[in-house]
């Protein structure tokens, strides 16, 4: 049986690593600056896959030459994309064919490194709240909800 939180990601509680995705990046960036960084950088038919730590992310080609992000930094499994998901009292790296892995510290780390590097590499600013730790793309816990408070005071101008 597949779970909407396992297959769809519209269908599913998602907040990616906190990239602009709509941020357009020169060729050059991506063909010169990340291979002298040591990124790997494979490009097949207008879509380029940056790999490093057992990490990668995803750039394609635009209309305008450049590139935009399609998919954001992500640990590999047998060289597939797979999404970070906090269960609350574990991370675990879903698959897109609906297995889960319980996530190492390690590849946590790697994942974490892979995206400053390439965000420094890129020119790319980092918040205060990505900088905290892992964020994950996909999460079902909420440990204010049902409580008091768990819906915020209008007066504060905070929307839920």
């Amino acid at each position: 049986m597949n779970f909407p939180l396992y297959t769809s990601p519209t269908g599913s509680l998602i907040c990616f690593v906190v990239w602009n995705i709509n941020d357009r990046f020169d060729p050059s960036l991506l063909e010169t600056l990340l291979p002298a960084a040591g990124f790997t950088v494979s490009s097949t038919g207008g879509v380029a896959r940056v790999e490093k730590y057992g990490c990668a992310a995803e750039f394609r080609r635009t209309s305008d030459g450049r590139y935009q992000m399609t998919v954001p930094p992500s640990v590999l499994i047998n060289g597939q994309f797979a999404r970070l998901w906090d269960a609350g009292y574990q991370k675990f790296l879903l698959a897109d064919d609906g297995r889960k892995f319980p996530a190492l510290a390690s590849q946590l780390a790697n994942l974490r490194r892979f995206n400053e590097e390439l965000r420094a590499t890129l020119g790319v600013p980092a918040y205060y709240n990505e900088a905290l730790g892992s964020t994950c793309q996909v999460t079902a816990y909420d440990r204010l909800k049902g409580r008091v408070g768990d819906v915020p005071d209008p007066i504060v101008g905070a929307k839920s």
